[in-house]
């Protein structure tokens, strides 16, 4: 394979999309940690990994996203970080074959940081480094920090990374659309964001999760124009509406599609998808982006 940022840099690169509720489809239960079915149903992990990678994934991502200590604890996963992580990295490799790249995913603590929440700064950047030691060891290429709402959290994450390894480190934060522009739920501007997270060592920056891919398009813009580093971005398939009980995205496939093309021609290097997407996604963004069918 190409070293990863002459990829980055030369082509882009395509992630894969949603796999919480691929795991749904596959039996996970309501209110079950995704990263149970690493321990309990690896086979239905590896098989979205390797839907995507069919689908044209240039990167999956670990089944890891509420990996930290402190977040499992929460769950009947308590004490078994070690174990979850590395055999999510063991599953994702195994997918992978050597043939896209396998990054390492690490999500928010569930837990506010000081001064307005509980959780102490140094204390924060421990629980991350204790994620990321597990996954670089079992060898993911890359890392990506995701969904993160809070600038400080965002700093701990990346600090906690950088303490255990120099691998590729991707970023990205939530933001909302308010009547002045964009911010994430704590004030936090974007340039301000993306500014101090390549600071404290981040490689690219961009933005995740909460928006639709029409808006998502006018803060990639925005993104674009604060950094000149990579750009990553990973919209929603719209914003969630509830039908019946059940939590829909009404943006399809092809729309969504088109808006990450608009994405890609302001001048983002990675894209991929969040909540609501799925390989029908991937495929369309791989076959209009790379030409592949």
């Amino acid at each position: 394979m190409m070293d990863l940022r002459e990829k980055i840099n030369q082509e882009g690169l395509i992630f894969d999309g949603a796999m919480g509720t691929m795991l749904m489809e596959k039996g996970l239960e309501q209110g079950k940690p995704p990263e149970i079915f690493n321990l309990e149903n690896p086979e239905a992990v590896k098989s979205v990994h390797e839907s995507y990678i069919s689908a044209g994934a240039e990167v999956i991502t670990t089944n890891t996203f509420g990996g930290t200590a402190l977040k499992l604890s929460k769950t009947e996963l308590k004490g078994k970080q070690e174990e979850v992580n590395k055999v999510a990295v063991e599953i994702a490799r195994e997918a992978a074959g050597g043939k896209v790249f396998v990054a390492g995913d690490i999500g928010p603590t569930g837990e506010m940081l000081k001064p307005f929440g509980l959780l102490d700064f140094e204390k924060a950047v421990d629980i991350f480094a204790e994620q990321a030691s597990y996954l670089d060891e079992a060898g993911v290429d890359l890392f990506i920090i995701e969904t993160i709402f809070d600038i400080n959290e965002m700093l701990a994450a990346i600090k906690g990374v950088r303490t255990v390894s120099d691998k590729l480190l991707l970023a990205t934060m939530t933001f909302e659309k308010k009547p002045t522009g964009f911010f994430t739920i704590m004030g936090n501007s974007v340039p301000d964001c993306m500014e101090k997270a390549l600071d404290e060592g981040a490689d690219a920056v961009g933005a995740n999760c909460s928006i639709g891919s029409d808006t998502m398009i006018e803060l990639a813009r925005l993104i674009r124009k604060s950094v000149t580093s990579p750009v990553i971005i990973q919209p929603n398939a719209g914003v969630p509406e509830v039908k019946d009980g059940n939590i829909f995205y009404p943006e399809s496939a092809d729309f969504f599609c088109d808006n990450i093309v608009k994405i890609k021609s302001l001048g983002v290097e990675i894209v991929g998808g969040c909540c609501g997407t799925n390989p029908v996604y991937t495929r369309c963004i791989a076959e209009r982006i790379r030409g592949r069918s």
